[in-house]
C-alpha cells in the first residue's frame, strides 16, 4: 500500500519551506517514526517521519525545492520490502581485480567528492595525499597541501625516467590564486536579515548606555553557586537568570517597554515573555520564556539551558520562538564590549549585555577595580520617550548593583 509522504502543516506565520534534505533514497528500507525528510522554514527545520515500515517510493520534491503546508513530498510503500543489494556482475570479474576494487572502495571513502575532483584534475591518487580528516579521511585542504608540496618539490633527473610521461596537468590553484565559495543563504538567515533591515527601516530606533558594577552578582553566584547546583538537580547558576529578574521587575514599572505597536495601536501586554536570543550553526533564534514574571532563578536557568541545547540540535519549535514582549542578548559571551541591538519588532525594546572587563572606577574618592558590564538597551522612539528608556535602563543597573531589591522588590 502506497502511503503519501505530505510537507507538515506549517503555522499561519510561515508560508512555505524548503526540502532540506532527503535522509532517504528511493528503493531504502525505512522504519515507523524514522526520519525521512527534513523541511526547513524560515524559522525552525520541521522533520518528516515514515507513518509505517516498508520502502521509500517515489520523490516527488528534491532537495532545494520549495514546498507549501500538507504538499506531496513523495510515497511510501507500507509493507514493502528492500530489495537486496546488487551482486558483482560476474564472478571471474570480481576475482580478476579485487585490488582494483578494494582501493575504489577506500577512495569513495577517504575521499570527499569536492576533494576527489581536485585530486583527479591534479593528477593525484589517494596514496600520495595525506589526511588528516576524521578516520584519515581526506579533506580539500589536504589536496590542496598535496598540490603545493607537489609543486615545490624538486624535479627528478632525466636519467631516472625509462619511458617520457604523459604530462601532468596544470595545477589549478596556485600561490597568488584567491578562492571564493558561493553558497546559498538558508531561510532562516534570509528571514533574520530581512526583518533586521525592516526594522532599522521603519521604527525611530535609538540606544541609550550604562554600565554596572557585576561583582554584588558575581560575588553571590561564587558563594551559592554549588549548593544551588546541588539544590536544583543540577541546573546551573548563571548571570542571565539575574537580568532576566531584573528585567521584569523593571518591566513592571515602565509597561511601555513591554508594549507592541500594531498599526496605529499600542498594545500593552499584561504579562512578560522574554525573549533570550540564542545562536546557532543555522542563525540567530530567539526562544521564549513565557510568563517569565513568575520564575524562579532555577526554572530561568534551566529554561535557557534547554533552549540551548534543542538550537544546538535544531530541535526547536515555532512555538518556542513565536511572540515575546522584549529580548534580551548577550554579545558578551562572544567577547564584545559594547554593541547596539536592534530591536525585534513588533517589539518595541531590545536589552543588550556585555563583557565583564575589570576596570578602575571611583568609589568614595578611591581608585578601585571592578568587573563592569555596558549595558545597552535599543528602543522604539515612537513609543518609549528617552527620560522613560533611561529610567528603565537605570533600574536595571540599581537591581542588579543590590541584588537583595530583587527579592524585595523595592
Amino acid at each position: 500500500m502506497a502511503i503519501e509522504i505530505k510537507a507538515p502543516t506549517f503555522p499561519e506565520s510561515v508560508a512555505d519551506g524548503t526540502v532540506a534534505t532527503w535522509h532517504k533514497q528511493p528503493g531504502d528500507a525505512v522504519k515507523r517514526d524514522e526520519l525521512i525528510v527534513d523541511i526547513e522554514t524560515d524559522k525552525v527545520v520541521m522533520e518528516v517521519l515514515a507513518e509505517a515500515d516498508g520502502v521509500l517510493g517515489d520523490i516527488v520534491k528534491s532537495e532545494g525545492d520549495t514546498v507549501l503546508s500538507g504538499e506531496l513530498l513523495g510515497t511510501l510503500n507500507a509493507g514493502a520490502t528492500a530489495a537486496p543489494k546488487a551482486e558483482a556482475k560476474s564472478e571471474a570479474k570480481a576475482e580478476a581485480a579485487p585490488a582494483a576494487k578494494a582501493a575504489e572502495s577506500d577512495d569513495e571513502l577517504l575521499l570527499s567528492p569536492a576533494a576527489r575532483k581536485l585530486a583527479e584534475e591534479n593528477g593525484l591518487s589517494s596514496g600520495e595525499i595525506n589526511g588528516t580528516g576524521k578516520g584519515g579521511r581526506i579533506t580539500k585542504e589536504d589536496v590542496l597541501n598535496a598540490i603545493e608540496a607537489k609543486k615545490n618539490a624538486p624535479q627528478a633527473a632525466p636519467a631516472a625516467a625509462a619511458k617520457p610521461a604523459a604530462a601532468a596537468p596544470a595545477v589549478s590553484l596556485g600561490e597568488g590564486d584567491r578562492i571564493e565559495k558561493r553558497v546559498p543563504m538558508t531561510r532562516l538567515r534570509a528571514r533574520v536579515a530581512e526583518r533586521l533591515v525592516s526594522a532599522q527601516s521603519t521604527m525611530a530606533m535609538l540606544t541609550t548606555y550604562n554600565e554596572v558594577n557585576m561583582k554584588p552578582v558575581m560575588d553571590l553566584r561564587s558563594k551559592y553557586k554549588d549548593l544551588f547546583e546541588k539544590k536544583h538537580n543540577g541546573v546551573r547558576l548563571g548571570f542571565m537568570s539575574f537580568f532576566v529578574k531584573a528585567v521584569t521587575e523593571a518591566l513592571k514599572r515602565f509597561p511601555a517597554v513591554n508594549a507592541s505597536i500594531d498599526g496605529n495601536d499600542i498594545v500593552y501586554h499584561g504579562y512578560m515573555d522574554i525573549g533570550v536570543a540564542v545562536s546557532s550553526d543555522r542563525g540567530l533564534v530567539v526562544p521564549v520564556l513565557r510568563n517569565a514574571e513568575f520564575m524562579s532563578l532555577a526554572q530561568i536557568e534551566g529554561g535557557i539551558a534547554d533552549y540551548g541545547r534543542k538550537a544546538r540540535d535544531g530541535k526547536l519549535s515555532i512555538e518556542e520562538m513565536t511572540g515575546g514582549t522584549f529580548t534580551i542578548s548577550n554579545g558578551g559571551v562572544f567577547g564584545s564590549l559594547l554593541s547596539s541591538p536592534i530591536v525585534n519588532p513588533p517589539q518595541t525594546a531590545i536589552l543588550g549585555m556585555h563583557k565583564i572587563q575589570e576596570r578602575p572606577m571611583a568609589v568614595n574618592g578611591q581608585v578601585v577595580i571592578l568587573p563592569m558590564m555596558y549595558l545597552a538597551l535599543s528602543y522604539d522612539h515612537r513609543l518609549i520617550d528617552g527620560k522613560e528608556a533611561v529610567s528603565f535602563l537605570v533600574a536595571i543597573k540599581d537591581l542588579l548593583e543590590d541584588p537583595a531589591r530583587l527579592l524585595l522588590e523595592v
